[in-house]
């Protein structure tokens, strides 16, 4: 085993999936050291090809770690940059007896312990430290003494605090007269809010007094709040305030980032795919999709039947989005109709989002449904497809993923939020009343 240099940095050893993660990781741990188990380079070998972001990931680390030379396999490693720490990748032939009486099996999981383990033992005036998004290989690793943690570089510091997009002010009576007095918009000084108070572009506000109250958006440009009126979206009517606030964002073409988080049954989807549907004709494509996270983490090959059949499960959600507008009008209504003709002329698409990887999307009405199941890098990469003229929308319930490596504050949704508010053309709409039915508002509140 390399013998590493004696000093008072870290040691930081990585998990295959921190590197799944983001293939750049070994990047961003300032001044102290990082150790590569050269049984995590045997897994990568395995996501080498493919077109998911994971393939993407681990190709980019072997891009960047090969650049290095071959500095890393030696004794004194390979310096990742003034100021930064140094890189080793390891290789342990001796199997720790403490693991090997923990656990009597042996694979990939357990020989990342044992590198931790015999660093542990031959360098004691170091921290090492095992980072991993596998949160029973931090158990096991706890369970054995070492010090384990999260790749924590792109979470959100506090999901709690996170940006809801509406703020709700009781305000004097006479401001509000004026709100309507002046046509619906007034200035931000004569609402007369507190000094301290934190505006942010397109935010949304309840400014009441009583019985009188009036619905508003803030408007950065002009310093100033402009009313908000009670959208209809192809027959789809807001039932609460939240619902308006997040309708008027997607109705607005000068808005061209939202996003929507709720749990389910607050009509996230249903008001995203009628408000684009409404604005198609502003757009050449109405698009929809949504991640595709095969159960057991299984890839969708297992699956029986033709690719239409393998993806169907998962987007039958948005089909029935759809067929909830649909039914409002008679077969024969020209907006029935219009819907059908979109969907055989491919104006309206419904699509898996590993099918958009590469595309250029110019002048499309691009929904994301369950968003929440996305890698901060997918996210990025799914919203720089954005061409000139589009708008994307961005659905998800943070408290609902099915990805086995993120939770409510590493998810590419709650990082959009975090560092997209404020931004001129974002806008962000927290629901939080289920509108499906009273039973499916029942169910989300007490089971």
């Amino acid at each position: 085993m390399i013998q590493l240099p004696l000093g008072g940095k870290k040691l930081f050893v990585l998990d295959t999936n921190v590197i799944l993660h983001d293939g750049e990781c070994f990047l961003n741990f300032d001044e102290h050291d990082v150790v590569i188990p050269m049984v995590v380079l045997e897994e990568l070998d395995k996501f080498k090809k493919g077109n998911q972001n994971r393939n993407l990931q681990a190709r980019r680390f072997l891009r960047k770690v090969d650049a290095y030379s071959d500095d890393v396999l030696n004794e004194d490693g390979v310096s990742l940059g003034e100021q930064s720490g140094r890189l080793w990748i390891v290789l342990t032939d001796q199997l720790n007896q403490k693991l090997g009486r923990a656990f009597l099996q042996d694979c990939p999981d357990h020989r990342i312990l044992n590198t931790a383990l015999l660093l542990q033992q031959k360098h004691p005036d170091r921290k090492v430290i095992l980072i991993t998004k596998d949160t029973n290989l931090r158990l096991k690793a706890r369970g054995l003494k070492i010090i384990a943690q999260d790749y924590t570089t792109d979470k959100v510091d506090d999901v709690t605090q996170l940006y809801r997009g509406i703020q709700i002010f009781e305000t004097a009576p006479q401001a509000i007269d004026d709100f309507y007095a002046n046509g619906g918009t007034i200035d931000v000084e004569q609402m007369s809010l507190a000094d301290n108070i934190e505006l942010h572009a397109n935010e949304f506000f309840v400014f009441r007094n009583g019985s009188k109250s009036t619905l508003a958006t803030y408007n950065a440009g002009v310093h100033s709040f402009c009313r908000v009126e009670k959208p209809n979206a192809y027959g789809i009517q807001p039932k609460n305030v939240e619902q308006t606030f997040a309708l008027q964002a997607l109705l607005d073409d000068s808005i061209k980032l939202v996003t929507l988080v709720g749990k389910a049954g607050t009509g996230k989807t249903l008001l995203a795919l009628a408000a684009a549907l409404e604005r198609n004709d502003s757009y050449q494509q109405v698009l929809m999709g949504r991640p595709i996270v095969p159960l057991s983490n299984r890839d969708l090959g297992y699956l029986p039947g033709d690719i239409d059949a393998k993806m169907d499960p998962y987007m039958q959600p948005l089909y029935d989005n759809l067929k909830v507008i649909q039914n409002q009008f008679a077969t024969t209504d020209p907006r029935q109709i219009g819907i059908r003709s979109m969907l055989e002329n491919e104006k309206l698409v419904l699509t898996p989002l590993s099918y958009i990887r590469g595309r250029s999307l110019q002048n499309v009405y691009f929904i994301v449904d369950e968003a929440q199941n996305l890698t901060p890098h997918e996210m990025k990469t799914i919203i720089t497809r954005a061409g000139e003229g589009t708008k994307i929308v961005l659905t998800g319930d943070i408290h609902q993923i099915d990805h086995p490596y993120l939770d409510t504050e590493s998810n590419g949704l709650s990082f959009l939020i975090s560092r997209m508010k404020g931004q001129d053309i974002y806008a962000h709409v927290m629901l939080e009343k289920g509108e499906r039915s009273a039973l499916s508002d029942l169910a989300s509140r007490v089971l």
